[in-house]
């Protein structure tokens, strides 16, 4: 921000209460217009959207310029005071805000979308939005960028035990962060003292934080102390004091107008409170006269341009969380630049993060346990031009965290996400820890990409791949070493001449009886059942599908021509990879005998190969199941 220009002279302090008015208008014509979205908070929190608007480095002509302020909307409710906020600034025509409010079809949707100039991160899941600041202000102050982030949340928001997870995160990398709370004591139930009791102002000190209370409907206390904690050396949070419907008598203090909407009758009523001209009609019309562009802006972003090294190719057993390890530690250290992060969440000599910490110190980040802030923290940072890589084990990755990683995908963020101990392998932590169900959780993520290696040279191989593409990527890999995969005549399969390919599955044997299709962790296993079942006079072509979401029609084709088809695999049987496998066939209207191996229930402690053996997923169990079948 920039402190000399930000100033607010008499005129301006009129000009600045003025659109603070007309823009309490908007909020109500278009959200009666629409016929839904939440008017009370958003003119609760349009005097600060106003003044901030003035005083932030930002440009309505560029509003993706580098240098910028950030500002992020976490409850992105408050749209209408959004929308109406940039409109008056110049960011867009704010007649296209209140007429295409809610409409299918237009940009301007019930929460926040960052299709709207201005706008930097989709919201509305409550409590995220000081993470993704959190991400935002940590990519610019590596990037030595000298701006400041605004976070503006709502009161009963706080409620929400991430929040306390990013307080944390900020006042630890000392940020440039000041955050807004809208405190008008109200939320959709009633008083939020009634609705969860809560010390809003002693949570943020405790936490290493400055907090500065004021009245949230004074433009000029709002405009110096937002002087004063861009002038702070460390987080601060503006409690604002204000009144939900602030502006119109009879919707003020009232939670009802917390997502409510009022009449044309009262829309009438209010305007003329405001001292406003009611030209509704005007709005109706251009409503029916919308119509949706065909054109799709998918904000697609450019691949990265990495040396990614020479292959490392193992010869002996290990394991593939090392092999990614290793994998981004020489990708850090062979490239000058500091577009790669790595982030950890206290498990770094588990999931092998810490030789990149080694090399790259500066680029890696420790979030602790606290899962859900580092998830969004990092997905925000990705939208910055960074290569960001997150491990942590299966279920925490994944399970814990889907919501979060529900919102990156939403905006589109460029998150590799590296899962070590998933599946049965995991052994004696228990069905706790037995993340048997990630490829089914993360399948409902349109824009994420799973790839499961199935050995350390493969592994090594997809983290080189993905290291040099945009998007969000997730690479679940268990916790044992594993046999390195060989061809049959004795060569590694995975040798410095394979080049991994997304969607192409690896034949790994070739055979006319059936096709046993695996992934991960078991596909040692399958390319074993094979060479013995060979001996039986029994053929069995064994595939490698790394990319189960994405599958190879070739080699279903090819493998439905045996008659028989068996999936193998470390997973919940329910929703993995045979389900991916039948899933396609159908589409494809092959048909042939379908048989599923795979985790049916959860699993019980003990060492893996013995839950194996408990769950007849081990070779022995294998075999006899396939001969049963084909004999």
């Amino acid at each position: 921000m920039d402190l000399e220009k930000a100033g607010l002279s008499t005129e301006k302090l009129e000009e600045l209460q003025q659109l603070s008015n007309i823009a309490r208008g908007a909020i109500l014509k278009m959200t009666t217009l629409s016929a839904s979205g939440h008017p009370g908070g958003s003119m609760s929190s349009i005097d600060f959207l106003m003044t901030l608007l003035h005083m932030a480095n930002i440009d309505p002509k560029n509003p993706k310029w580098e240098e910028r302020d950030r500002i992020i909307i976490s409850h992105g409710h408050i749209s209408p005071a959004v929308y109406s906020a940039f409109g008056l600034m110049g960011f867009f025509d704010i007649d296209d805000a209140i007429s295409q409010f809610r409409l299918a079809g237009s940009k301007f949707e019930g929460h926040v979308e960052p299709d709207v100039p201005g706008i930097e991160w989709t919201s509305g899941n409550l409590g995220q939005g000081l993470s993704a600041g959190c991400g935002f202000a940590l990519a610019c102050k590596l990037k030595n960028i000298d701006n400041h982030t605004f976070v503006l949340m709502g009161d009963g928001e706080q409620q929400k035990g991430q929040l306390s997870e990013a307080r944390r995160f900020a006042v630890k990398y000392n940020l440039n962060i000041t955050a807004f709370v809208d405190y008008n004591k109200l939320q959709i139930c009633g008083n939020i003292k009634e609705i969860m009791p809560q010390n809003i102002k002693e949570n943020y000190l405790s936490d290493g934080w400055e907090v500065i209370e004021i009245d949230g409907h004074s433009l000029l206390e709002i405009h110096d102390v937002v002087i004063k904690a861009v002038k702070n050396d460390k987080p601060t949070l503006i409690l604002a004091n204000t009144i939900m419907g602030k502006g119109v008598s009879f919707m003020e203090n009232k939670e009802k107008y917390h997502g409510s909407t009022i009449s044309e009758e009262q829309l009438n009523e209010a305007l003329k409170e405001l001292g406003l001209e009611n030209d509704f009609d005007k709005y109706k019309e251009l409503r029916n006269k919308f119509k949706p562009s065909s054109q799709k802006n998918d904000n697609e972003n450019a691949d990265f341009k990495l040396n990614t090294g020479n292959l490392i190719v193992y010869e002996e057993t290990t394991d593939n969380r090392s092999a990614w390890g290793n994998a981004i530690t020489d990708i850090a250290s062979i490239n000058d630049n500091a577009s790669i992060a790595v982030f950890d969440c206290d498990l770094k000599g588990s999931v092998k993060t810490n030789k990149f910490e080694s090399v790259l110190p500066q680029n890696f980040f420790q979030g602790g346990i606290m899962e859900h802030n580092t998830a969004v923290v990092a997905g925000a940072m990705s939208k910055e031009g960074f290569n960001v890589f997150w491990a942590d084990f299966g279920v925490f990755g994944v399970d814990e965290t889907f919501n979060q990683h529900r919102l990156n995908d939403i905006n589109k963020t460029n998150l590799k996400v590296i899962t070590t101990h998933v599946g049965l392998d995991v052994g004696e932590d228990g069905k706790t820890h037995q993340c048997i169900d990630y490829l089914g959780v993360m399948k409902n993520l349109y824009h994420f990409k799973t790839i499961i290696p199935a050995d350390p040279n493969q592994t090594d191989r997809v983290i080189r791949y993905i290291s040099q593409k945009y998007g969000n990527f997730l690479i679940p890999m268990g916790r044992s070493k594993l046999e390195i995969i060989k061809d049959n005549t004795g060569n590694i399969f995975f040798d410095k001449n394979y080049e991994f390919k997304y969607g192409k599955a690896d034949l790994l044997r070739d055979g006319k009886d059936c096709a046993l299709f695996v992934m991960g962790t078991l596909t040692g296993n399958a390319v074993a059942i094979a060479d013995t079942l060979k001996g039986d006079n029994i053929s069995v072509q064994v595939w490698n599908i790394s990319c189960p979401n994405d599958l190879d029609e070739d080699a279903l084709k090819k493998a439905a021509q045996t008659g028989v088809i068996l999936t193998y695999e470390d997973h919940n049987v329910h929703t993995g990879l045979g389900n991916s496998i039948a899933d396609k066939l159908m589409q494809m209207g092959v048909s042939c005998k379908f048989h599923k191996f795979g985790v049916e229930d959860y699993g019980v402690s003990g060492n893996s190969s013995d839950l194996f053996r408990m769950y007849k997923l081990d070779v022995k169990s294998v075999l006899d199941r396939i001969k049963k079948i084909i004999l």
